[in-house]
């Protein structure tokens, strides 16, 4: 009898223990399978779009971060969280150029390392005089 139910306990105990790593996978796969994929379109300019370098579509993931999409796509000379050039586009020594960017023709208001994007967003950067 002292046999027959310390095997049920570890049938039960087993049991419980396949049950909650079954939960957890299938949070995992609810969890990506609720990531949204999309595109955003991206355009890199200077002057207010005067001379446009370049017209792209990126695939992403709701919320990825500008900073890392850029990175991934596009050689980027960055300092201190500024991007200072794209593609090898950058002011000239002592020049008052910078990059500025907007998101669906708006200003952002935080730097490309904390924006995180939405799926469709129009991301313009400009590299503009501020004189």
């Amino acid at each position: 009898m002292k046999k027959w139910s310390q095997w049920i306990m570890a049938l039960i105990a087993t049991m419980l223990l396949l049950a909650g790593c079954g939960t957890s996978d299938l949070d995992e796969t609810n969890d990506q399978a609720s990531i949204e994929e999309g595109t955003i379109s991206v355009v890199i300019s200077e002057e207010e779009a005067d001379e446009i370098y370049s017209e792209d579509e990126i695939a992403i993931n709701e919320g990825a971060i500008l900073m890392d999409i850029m990175q991934e796509n596009y050689d980027i000379e960055e300092e201190d969280g500024f991007i200072q050039g794209i593609e090898g586009i950058s002011p000239d020594e002592g020049e008052q150029k910078a990059w500025i960017y907007s998101v669906n023709g708006e200003d952002a208001l935080v730097g490309a390392a904390e924006y995180e994007l939405s799926i469709d967003d129009e991301v313009v950067f400009d590299l503009q005089s501020w004189e």
